[in-house]
Order: C-alpha cells, then structure tokens, then sequence
C-alpha cells in the first residue's frame, strides 16, 4: 500500500500544482456557472437557471477531470516515457493506474465542494422542492459510472495517439459533448435526430441523472443506468485492448 498512498500523493500534487490543470477542472466550470447563472443567454426551460446549471456544471467537471485532464496528462506522461519508467518500478501498472483513478475520483469531490458552494450562493435549491436526500445514493452512483466511462475514453486517446494529436483530440471531444451532453442547453432543444443520438452518449446521460436526481427530484431513468453502465464497461475494455505503454 505504501507505493499506492505514495503514487497517489504524486498524482495529487501534479494537478493541483498545474495551472493548467486547475483552470480546466475548477476554474472553467465555476467560471460557467457563474456566468450563465448571472447572464440570462442559456434556454434552461427553468425559472432560475442555476437550478439546471449546477448540475449540468457538475456533469461537465467529471467529464473535463475523468476524460479531458486523465487523456492529457496520460498521454504526455506516456510521450517522455515515464510510464514505461514506473511500470517496471516496484509500484507496477496496476498500482500506478489504481493510483491516477483514486486521484480523479479525489478531484471531484474537491469539484464537487467547490460547485456546490458556488451554487448555493447563487441560490440553488438541490433536488427541487422534495430535496435530494433520497437520490443522493443515485447521483453518486452516476458520477462514479460516469467516472469509469470517460476515464476508460480518455485511456484509450492517451495510450492510443502521439501526445499532440491526444491533446488536440481530447480538446475536441470535450467540446463536442459539452455541446451534445445536455449540460449547458437542454437536450430537447436540439434537432430532434441530434439529440436522439446525444443520448447514446456518456456525457448526455450523465448530465440527465443529474439533472434529475440534483435539479428535479427525480430518480434516475432506467435509459440513462444503461448508457452509463454499456460505456462503463465499453470504455475501460477497449482502453485495456488498445492502451500502449511507450
């Protein structure tokens, strides 16, 4: 454990002490609550926009941390060699990649604090007017399904393309889904056959159950458990299958 608890300190220290890396996982998403909370541009379908963005914010910050942030940073690492260096170290593969998850899921908690606050300022009202306690269980649930799906997406970039080509590509996908994931703009405003196949996608479901669960009171819809659970598994394989080493 003590190579484990040591690799996760470095994984850790790495992102918070990376500019770069802090402007895409917390200075972004709160940039974009805050604005669209405050700026009335957005078709929301909402009285109070805060209420559908928060949840959509939070939906874009796992994707930035677990897919964008993880396929980045990866796939550099992968570049200069240094995954080759440490997975002959005693830490081993499987340690190092237990190691970049738990520091992921650690990032998000910190994003998720962050949001949370920043929402409440703004005036969110979680879970609408029944509250969230009782699909809180849901909604973590969700994140962490969403978690494992773009974390296996941003492994197969990073273990995939040269370190440019993953960095181009990842900034790509990030904006491609965040404008197909429902999270800022509800899923019904886009054309019909878009948003049918938006929902086939990780981000859409993800930003679903958590406007639902987080926004509405709602639980989550059994669509939704699916698409989550098929990338869950999807994503995590072909990144095992395709990922190269060096």
């Amino acid at each position: 454990m003590r190579p484990l608890a040591a690799q996760l300190r470095v994984e850790l220290t790495l992102v918070l002490t990376n500019g770069e890396t802090l402007l895409l996982t917390l200075g972004i998403p709160v940039v974009f609550l805050v604005f669209f909370s405050t700026v009335h541009v957005l078709p929301t379908g909402t009285p109070h926009p805060v209420d559908f963005l928060v949840p959509g914010v939070l939906a874009l910050a796992v994707m930035s941390t677990a897919m964008t942030a993880l396929a980045i940073g990866t796939g550099f690492e992968r570049g200069y060699g240094v995954l080759k260096r440490l997975g002959a170290t005693p830490l081993g593969r499987p340690r190092l990649l237990a190691a970049k998850i738990a520091a992921v899921l650690g990032v998000e908690l910190l994003q998720a604090a962050v949001l949370a606050g920043a929402g409440l300022a703004l005036g969110w009202h979680p879970g609408g007017p029944g509250g969230t306690g009782a699909l809180a269980g849901e909604a973590l649930a969700a994140v962490v399904l969403g978690t494992v799906a773009f974390g296996g997406i941003g492994l197969v970039l990073a273990g995939t393309l040269q370190p440019l080509v993953n960095l181009a590509v990842a900034n790509a996908l990030f904006v491609l889904l965040l404008l197909l994931g429902g999270m800022l703009v509800p899923l019904d405003k886009l054309p019909a056959g878009l948003a049918d196949l938006a929902r086939l996608l990780p981000a859409a479901a993800l930003a679903d159950a958590l406007h639902g669960t987080l926004g509405h009171g709602a639980p989550v819809a059994v669509r939704d458990w699916v698409v989550l659970a098929v990338w869950a598994v999807a994503a995590p394989v072909a990144a095992g299958l395709t990922f190269r080493w060096e």
